[in-house]
């Protein structure tokens, strides 16, 4: 057992422990602590696997921006997660069916005859070889259209979860650029003569 063997079955462990730790800890900061290690490990396997742009895609994307995010709106609402956490029990059969309907189809998946041997020795690298060029040329080429399919999906996404939440409030001052540039001076100001009385004149000609 080599030193890569070592690493692949401790960062495994490591990231299994962190993935269950995030799905049972009881508070929310620490779960979310969890999962930035789940990601850490997680990425250590992909740079073992020589995938070092997926490895710190995850670190820079997923701990650097997602999950600091995640922390601030977790710190900073006040959410009762115990009322989140009333129907666990109720859904608890459902998810154990499905969980493992998911490993007993991972496990046939892994086990495909087709696939190769799990001991089987990878080719090693030219020292030019560059995963970044040869991830883009196979998003680019080989899997074109499922790239573009998951962008719209995406899009569609975005643009539903925005009109799923706008919510307009009444008495808010919005701007309207296209009503500024119509407007004209006789719609902003107005001249207006105010005749001085008599009692007023007299006033001020005497404090003259």
């Amino acid at each position: 057992m080599n030193l890569e063997t070592i690493l692949f079955y401790l960062l495994s462990l490591m990231t299994l422990f962190s993935a269950g730790k995030v799905i049972t800890s009881r508070n929310p900061v620490h779960a979310a602590l969890y999962l930035v290690l789940a990601f850490f490990s997680t990425a250590g396997i992909w740079m073992l696997l020589e995938a070092e742009f997926l490895a710190l895609t995850l670190v820079l994307v997923y701990v650097g921006a997602v999950m600091v995010l995640f922390l601030f709106v977790v710190m900073m609402l006040d959410i009762n997660f115990e009322q989140l956490r009333q129907g666990f029990w109720r859904w608890f059969p459902f998810a154990a069916v499905l969980g493992a309907i998911l490993a007993v189809e991972m496990i046939e998946v892994l086990g495909n005859a087709q696939l190769p041997a799990a001991t089987a020795q990878a080719a090693p690298h030219a020292a030019n070889y560059s995963n970044t060029k040869e991830l883009g040329r196979l998003i680019y080429t080989d899997y074109v259209y499922v790239f573009e399919l998951a962008a719209v999906l995406l899009l569609v996404a975005m643009v539903a979860a925005i009109a799923l939440t706008l919510r307009h409030r009444q008495g808010t001052k919005k701007q309207d650029q296209s009503e500024q540039v119509r407007v004209r001076r006789n719609d902003r100001v107005r001249l207006v003569k105010i005749a001085a009385s008599g009692k007023v004149a007299a006033t001020e000609i005497k404090q003259g």
